[in-house]
């Protein structure tokens, strides 16, 4: 199968290797950036440089750029793609890109279907990809009612073959509520918490947790802002649950209200040990 990814970064370029190393498919690459495009041919994460006027001889082609890239893409590229073929993204928000491409690329008779590997660093660029990146990772696959299965079928398949611990179906506006929460609150959080006055005066102070609070605050902020806008409302509601619970710590503490205080630590000591049985022992 001829499989064209545009955008070769660390997802796509991950995607390329993963499909290199363990599938036989034709490998084809897009990217601005020539440099980047040496690397993928020289390390043999793609067969060939292609440009869009070549995207007619892909069965399937994965999208890896920023939200608003990928709607640009495909609305100013449609008429390229090959009838009865399937056109994937990979990013980090369903809603807006899926609500955004699926007409545009069924007037065209071709499958539009999100997908979202949960996966990553907090490096960028083709230079970190691996096509060990999503070993054990979750491959979240986002349908709609009209999507046919065969395609659902297949890009399953690929993520498989790509080492995926599981592949996770799901609508996008479920995908959107979950992911709100689970990535992009944690990287709000990790964000604000570094720009603390204390942050620089703390060497010889920190351990496991402050490591683990702070490592997602070393991101991106093109593709970050991006992915908040697009999930905005989802986003806001995490946000404003965090400021009303940070609120009722402030206060107790504020109040000397130990017995209030004592409470909510212990609230939050169940909550986590419920989510370690629902996720497993395992799992944190």
């Amino acid at each position: 199968m001829n499989i064209a990814v545009v955008g070769l970064g660390l997802i796509g370029g991950s995607i390329c290797k993963a499909l290199k190393a363990n599938t036989f498919h034709h490998i084809m690459g897009i990217d601005s950036d020539k440099e980047t495009v040496k690397k993928a041919l020289e390390t043999g994460a793609i067969d060939e440089e292609i440009g869009v006027e070549k995207l007619c001889e892909a069965n399937l082609t994965v999208i890896a750029l920023y939200p608003m890239a990928i709607v640009k893409f495909v609305k100013e590229n449609a008429d390229k793609f090959k009838k009865g073929s399937i056109v994937m993204d990979i990013c980090g928000v369903k809603g807006y890109i899926v609500n955004n491409c699926t007409p545009v690329l069924e007037e065209k008779g071709v499958i539009f279907i999100g997908t979202h590997p949960m996966a990553g660093t907090e490096h960028s660029g083709f230079d970190y990809s691996s096509a060990e990146l999503f070993n054990k990772a979750s491959f979240i696959v986002t349908p709609t009612e009209n999507t046919p299965q065969i395609a659902v079928d297949l890009v399953s398949t690929l993520g498989a073959c790509m080492n995926f611990g599981q592949v996770v179906i799901a609508t996008p506006e479920q995908h959107d509520r979950n992911i709100a929460y689970t990535s992009q609150l944690a990287h709000v959080v990790s964000n604000a918490y570094v720009k603390s006055p204390s942050l620089l005066k703390a060497d010889g102070f920190s351990a496991g947790s402050f490591l683990d609070l702070t490592r997602v605050a070393y991101l991106n902020e093109e593709m970050w802002s991006g992915l908040f806008m697009c999930n905005k409302d989802a986003l806001l509601f995490e946000v404003n649950n965090i400021i009303r619970s940070l609120t009722e710590y402030r206060d107790a503490m504020e109040n000397d209200d130990i017995d209030t205080l004592r409470d909510l630590l212990r609230d939050g000591r169940i909550q986590k040990e419920k989510s370690m049985e629902f996720y497993g022992q395992g799992r944190r």
